[in-house]
This record gives structure tokens, C-alpha cells and sequence, in this order.
């Protein structure tokens, strides 16, 4: 069986992580659009984004565009290594429940 990922695990990380995942390695998301998409606070998910960033399992760009600050968040290679085995842990559960 696969192991829980204590980091991915929590359920907003999960959400960044996922939402994160559905877009191809070489895209990256914006901090406004991911916040919209997870339905976090500023704050909440700044937090949870240096906690995923400490992991290794993304990546942040600062720039200015039109002299505003931006944030683009994107995963890295372990990031997505490390979601699609949680995936995988989670199936299992689920085919365990279901007696398979």
C-alpha cells in the first residue's frame, strides 16, 4: 500500500495540489486565481503555500507585470511525483472500502 503524505494531505494543501496538477508542468498559476479556485484567505493560503514550498513540492515566481506585483505558482517535478502517489494511496483506501 502506498504511504499517506502527511503534507499533501491536509485538505486545502490537497485542493492547491490538485488544482495545480490539472495544469501542464510548464504552466503556473496565478496567487488570485489559485485563492479563488481553493477559497482561501490571503493569508491561509499564503501559509499553506510556503508549507508546500519548504516540501520541495512547488515553486513561486514574484514579478511585476504593469508595475503590480504577481505570483505564479507552478509544481515542481517531486510535487507532481509526490501528488500522484498520494492519488494512488487514496484509491486504495477507496478500493479497500469497497472490498476490492
Amino acid at each position: 500500500m502506498a504511504a499517506l503524505n502527511e503534507v499533501i494531505h491536509q485538505s486545502l494543501r490537497l485542493k492547491i495540489m490538485a488544482a495545480l496538477h490539472a495544469h501542464t508542468a510548464s504552466e503556473a498559476l496565478e496567487f488570485i486565481a489559485l485563492r479563488k479556485m481553493t477559497g482561501a484567505t490571503d493569508g491561509n493560503l499564503g501559509s499553506h503555500l510556503m508549507t508546500l514550498e519548504q516540501a520541495g513540492y512547488i515553486e513561486t515566481v514574484k514579478a511585476f507585470v504593469d508595475k503590480k506585483p504577481q505570483t505564479r505558482i507552478s509544481l515542481t517535478r517531486e510535487g507532481r511525483r509526490a501528488f500522484r502517489e498520494h492519488v494512488a494511496y487514496l484509491k486504495e483506501i477507496v478500493e479497500l472500502a469497497e472490498g476490492r
